[in-house]
């Protein structure tokens, strides 16, 4: 029993390989995985505390489980089965396809990531960039909404700056889990969003399988009470305009939304506008096109952050102008339902009225209208007083014309679409469009007379 036996160092390292993995699977990683789920069961404690919406059992679940409880879900057997019988395909195949669709979608939420990291991050990159602008609308229409209800923060989409903004000013309120589209899904990006919370959409899918379980995903996490942001336009708007709506994500909800459940949806429109769209050209160059296709690249974009942030750094840089917010009024679902307004279409129309209503009308907009007005040149004064026109018994504006007409001009000279010559503003040759994207943005609140055709021209 105690003799020694001799055995090649090959199979003494196997051994000791084997030994290591089984101590490491059976003790080491559930310790592990136990003292790292104490620490955030204890960070999600605390964070509920402070935040108005806590963070929600559901966006907790291990994401293992989630992915679990959605490919079993009775729906998505039966898609399986049904994609399984047109395919001519065996179900177990069918079924596999429905795993790799949950796996890509469902996300990996990290509490520490997301108030440790992203919030953080969010609130530096958005002061950095931007003089933000806050409108509340009603704070008392937002506090009276029911502690049980699922929020649905409803946005336009202007740029992907949208996600850092929002997820700044969210903060306070509660974890946000987003809808991303395909740019997003690549490493290490991938994974930093995933463990947001956010999760992934193939926006131009038609595979029915694919969409049924991104239908019950949403579903789930909409019964769970978990907050979300969507933009119903489905993309980025290529016009400047706020665009109709797309119905998918709208459509999952409702289609599953039970007015005697006991849980109420509550969308809460939030309208967004920038004196400077990061992305405005590439937007305006698929515009022209008339194909959804982006032409910037990930390491343009780092080096476009690098230039900024460089110039930043040696006190040569300034912000791009002020990005604005504005929350409208709390939408009930179940008060749309009592109306009769329980279609895509009807819900969608109203909630994109709500953001059309409330979209912030900034220097560079009213800047871009007052000179497209005048053919393209005019001195301050004449642009002052076409802002006075525009903003005349409309409330959209809380400072004078003046201070409006010299911030916009000096914004739109920075980046060199105006030229300044004997106290006229002229706007420089090709960049027409460019202002027109812009003020696009507000032509339905402030409906200046004249610019109607170089507004809704695309």
């Amino acid at each position: 029993m105690f003799q020694t036996v001799a055995v090649p160092v090959w199979l003494l390292t196997l051994i000791l390989a084997f030994a290591a993995v089984t101590f490491a699977s059976h003790f080491l990683f559930p310790s592990v995985r136990w003292f790292f789920r104490r620490r955030a069961e204890r960070l999600v404690a605390e964070l509920n505390k402070r935040l108005d919406r806590p963070i929600q059992p559901f966006k907790l679940l291990r994401r293992y489980d989630t992915i679990q409880r959605l490919i079993y879900d009775p729906k998505v057997i039966e898609a399986v089965a049904d994609h399984a019988r047109k395919e001519g395909i065996p179900e177990n195949v069918a079924f596999e396809r429905a795993r790799d669709y949950a796996r890509e979608i469902v996300p990996r939420f990290s509490p520490s990531s997301y108030f440790g990291f992203a919030t953080r991050a969010t609130r530096w990159l958005s002061e950095a960039l931007y003089d933000v602008e806050v409108d509340q609308g009603d704070p008392e229409a937002f506090t009276a909404i029911d502690r049980d209800a699922t929020i649905i923060f409803v946005m336009n989409h202007r740029s992907n700056m949208d996600y850092v903004l929002v997820t700044y000013l969210a903060a306070r309120h509660s974890a946000l889990s987003y809808a991303v589209g395909e740019w997003a899904r690549i490493w290490p990006l991938s994974s930093l969003i995933r463990s947001m919370g956010a999760f992934f959409i193939r926006r131009r899918s038609r595979n029915a399988l694919y969409r049924r379980v991104l239908a019950r995903y949403v579903q789930m996490a909409t019964r769970g009470g978990v907050t979300q942001a969507i933009f119903p336009e489905g993309g980025l708007s290529l016009t400047g305009r706020v665009e109709p709506p797309k119905l998918g994500l709208l459509s999952y909800i409702l289609d599953d939304f039970d007015p005697e459940a006991g849980r109420d949806v509550v969308f809460v429109p939030v309208a967004l506008n920038y004196d400077r769209v990061l992305e405005d050209r590439v937007l305006i160059e698929a515009a022209g096109t008339g194909e959804r296709r982006f032409r910037a690249s990930i390491p343009q974009a780092i080096a476009f952050a690098a230039r900024f942030f460089w110039r930043r750094l040696i006190g040569r840089g300034r912000r791009f102008g002020r990005a604005g917010v504005a929350y409208g009024t709390p939408v009930s679902l179940v008060v749309l339902t009592r109306r009769g307004l329980q279609s895509p279409e009807a819900v969608g129309e109203v909630l994109m009225d709500a953001i059309r209503a409330r979209v912030p009308v900034l220097p560079v907009p009213l800047v871009a209208q007052a000179l497209l007005a005048e053919d393209g040149t005019a001195t301050e004064e004449t642009i002052a007083v076409r802002i006075t026109d525009m903003i005349a018994g409309r409330d959209l504006a809380a400072e004078t014309p003046e201070t409006l007409a010299r911030a916009g001009l000096a914004t739109l000279r920075t980046r060199r679409l105006l030229r300044h010559t004997d106290g006229r503003f002229e706007v420089a040759p090709d960049q027409s469009e460019v202002l027109a994207f812009y003020a696009r943005s507000i032509a339905h609140r402030t409906g200046l007379a004249g610019t109607a055709e170089k507004l809704t021209k695309t």
